[in-house]
């Protein structure tokens, strides 16, 4: 190659020469440009000193996955593990039962107190009832729209979100001077007071079968021990103190129970996360319960007995009051008052007798033997109590021991049903036993207007006997709307044996109850 053909070659084959200029620096960064380093974004921007002043977008991104993990973050022993999931131990039964104790007792402290209420906000009686009123209507609302998500969502989660807004909300009433909010907030803290009813179910999950019944009777005999504790608290407190005082201790209670509840309340997975998609999921959730209503007869069979029991309890409680202030009693409201003490003995052995004999025979064996013994006790109490005290005090022992029979029994029956949809049943139970208690407070107080204690307390023996009728309607292994398929059985089968040296399989029993819940959501 000729010196001259070396000369015309292009200069970028030739190795670069070191230059002595330093290059150019970079144009400075715009506002708001990104740049890209290791996969991370982050946004730079300049002050008004010229000094880039450098956001992070990852630093962004683990503040707020810290943030995520500390509030989503449960204690140990209360998380979910498949293999080895929480043990539903006799101390998170007691503390469900306290829950449920206290957190119930929203809807009645102010039963005794409306007189107080009046004065501090200077309305009449008949106005400050309206918060009772409102508050019943709210915990109504509230079991009807709020409580069929138990089967969408996480229910620890879930329980601990509705107890901390109930305590948050409970603030307004005890320091408003408003009665527009004080009432407004009332509802709304009613309707938020729903997390007993997601608690029962998650018991009916938590429980070993053999002993679900006791453990059940342990959480209702809670709800049963708020509506007293309530009453007795809000009358006592106001007494003593200004009226105000019992919502604060309200306050203050439902704090430890939600502290309680998120140290020691097992987490469950949820049976359903799919079903709720937007307003037309939410839709056919609520329609679930109808459905539910009209495919499942043994919930059907529950429904009607327990809006029998609720329309016998209220109707005797509301009139109650009229005959012993009447000849040949002449009781004061302070002793009329000490009467709901009778079932204190009752409901702390309700978890006694669950366990000794409601756990042992059939739920329909439980619930006739329930509903026997209050038919007696009514029977008794309605015919006897125009001259003897005696009379009412029997029927209220058997008014509450038969409807402890009846109603755990029950329960215990209905949450085998439907493993994806246990709230949705427990919804629709609750709101027969609701409608129970409205007819039954209105029922009552009119046929005690026109015949007295005789004719009000017929119409309970007639509902009574109604309700053994639609129990003795289908077997206990009937499986139809009516009918005695599988033979008449006292004692429970499904038991484990005692002494077995070849225990279930509970993968296989985990398995059957996979493939129930799978078959229960292609019904829905």
């Amino acid at each position: 190659m000729s010196r001259d053909e070396l000369m015309m070659k292009p200069a970028l084959e030739s190795p670069p020469l070191p230059s002595s200029t330093p290059p150019p620096p970079p144009p400075p960064p715009t506002t708001g440009e990104k740049k890209l380093e290791n996969g991370n974004s982050s946004t730079t921007s300049e002050n008004d000193d010229g000094l880039e002043e450098v956001d992070l977008g990852v630093e962004r991104g683990v503040g707020q996955e810290k943030w995520k993990r500390l509030l989503l973050w449960q204690p140990p022993r209360t998380r979910w593990d498949e293999r080895n999931p929480p043990r539903f131990t006799v101390w998170i039964n007691l503390l469900f039962g306290f829950a449920a104790c206290f957190t119930v007792s929203n809807l009645y402290y102010n039963q005794a107190i409306l007189n107080r209420i009046a004065e501090s906000f200077s309305v009449s009686f008949e106005r400050a009832s309206v918060v009772a009123t409102l508050m019943q209507a709210g915990y109504a609302s509230g079991l009807l729209l709020i409580c069929p998500l138990g089967d969408v969502f996480p229910r620890r989660p879930f329980i601990l979100c509705l107890v901390l807004l109930t305590a948050l909300l409970w603030i307004i009433l005890c320091t408003t001077q408003s009665f527009t909010v004080f009432i407004v907030v009332s509802y709304i803290c009613g309707a938020t007071t729903v997390t007993p009813q997601l608690m029962l179910p998650l018991v009916g999950d938590l429980a070993p079968k053999e002993r679900r019944a006791s453990c059940l009777a342990v959480v209702v005999s809670g709800l049963g021990l708020g509506v007293l504790v309530a009453r007795i608290l809000g009358g006592v407190m106001a007494n003593y103190t200004e009226w105000r005082g019992i919502y604060w201790f309200g306050l203050g209670v439902q704090f430890v129970v939600w502290m309680g509840l998120y140290f020691w309340m097992p987490d469950y997975p949820s049976k359903n996360p799919t079903a709720l998609k937007g307003v037309t999921g939410y839709g056919k959730l609520l329609w679930g319960i109808v459905v539910l209503m009209v495919t499942e007869p043994l919930l059907c069979q529950a429904s009607i007995v327990a809006f029998c029991l609720s329309a016998v309890f209220t109707s005797y409680w509301t009139t109650l009051s009229f005959l012993l202030s009447r000849p040949p009693y002449e009781y004061s409201s302070m002793v009329i008052g000490l009467f709901g003490l009778i079932g204190v003995v009752v409901i702390l052995l309700a978890p006694v007798y669950s366990r000794f004999v409601i756990d042992k025979v059939m739920p329909l064996v439980s619930a006739l033997m329930g509903l026997g013994l209050e038919l007696a006790g009514v029977i008794v109490g309605t015919f006897t109590g125009g001259f003897t005290v005696a009379g009412p005090v029997i029927q209220a022992i058997t008014i509450d021991l038969g409807s402890q029979f009846t109603q755990i029994g029950n329960r215990a029956a209905i949450y085998s049903l439907r493993p994806d949809a246990q709230n949705r049943v427990n919804t629709a139970y609750m709101v027969a036993a609701f409608s129970g208690q409205l007819t039954g407070t209105a029922v009552g107080n009119r046929l005690f207007a026109q015949g007295g204690w005789t004719w009000s307390g017929s119409c309970s023996i007639g509902l009574l006997v109604f309700a053994i009728l639609v129990c003795l309607a289908r077997g206990p292994k009937e499986t139809g709307w009516v009918g005695w398929s599988g033979g008449w059985m006292i004692g429970r089968d499904d038991l484990p044996a005692k002494n077995s040296k070849n225990p279930p399989d509970e993968e296989a029993v985990l398995d059957k109850e996979d493939s129930d819940g799978r078959k229960g959501r292609q019904q829905m």
